[in-house]
């Protein structure tokens, strides 16, 4: 009785991986899996990350940087273990719906975006204070609109989902 047991916690352990992640994510996480697999055996290995970066126009990737990657996973790098490193790097990231909350503090008309200047103000002179560069990488990386404005509702998603929403 006790093996069954234990296959079934394994199972539960493997499945909650992808209970992390939404089914339009994992296709994502899969086709970039796919894309590092350059030898296509079903793992990512040190020649697999090397191919990538030489793909990528990154010729002189030194062994040690490839090795410190590589220390990263608990073990050989398949599409399970790799969604895995990425549900914990992405681990500490609030939900959708927190972070669009803390924002919508600012926002108390609901219109889904603020402007600029009152979010460098606010992020400069309040709690765990910006410095002036990173207010300005955020917004080289989330640009305002041609308004002055920042589309908070946006910049929660990708920071939440990785990538822009689609056009509805």
């Amino acid at each position: 009785m006790a093996p069954k047991k234990a296959k079934k916690k394994t199972t539960e352990a493997g499945s909650n991986v992808f209970s992390m992640f939404e089914q339009s994510q994992i296709q994502e996480f899969k086709e970039a899996f796919t894309i590092m697999d350059q030898n296509r055996d079903g793992f990512i290995d040190k020649g697999d990350l090397r191919d990538t970066y030489a793909a990528l126009g990154r010729l002189n990737v030194g062994n040690d940087e490839l090795d410190e990657m590589m220390k990263e996973a608990p073990g050989p790098i398949n599409f399970t273990i790799f969604l895995a490193m990425f549900g914990e790097k992405l681990k500490g990231t609030d939900p959708e719906e927190t972070i669009l909350n803390a924002f919508k503090i600012f926002d108390p008309e609901g219109k889904g975006f603020l402007k600029g200047d009152e979010i460098k103000y606010h992020l400069m002179s309040q709690a765990d204070k910006f410095t002036e560069d990173e207010v300005n990488q955020m917004f080289t990386n989330f640009p305002l609109d041609v308004a002055g404005n920042l589309d908070y509702k946006n910049l929660c998603y990708i920071i939440t989902h990785g990538e822009e929403k689609e056009p509805e």
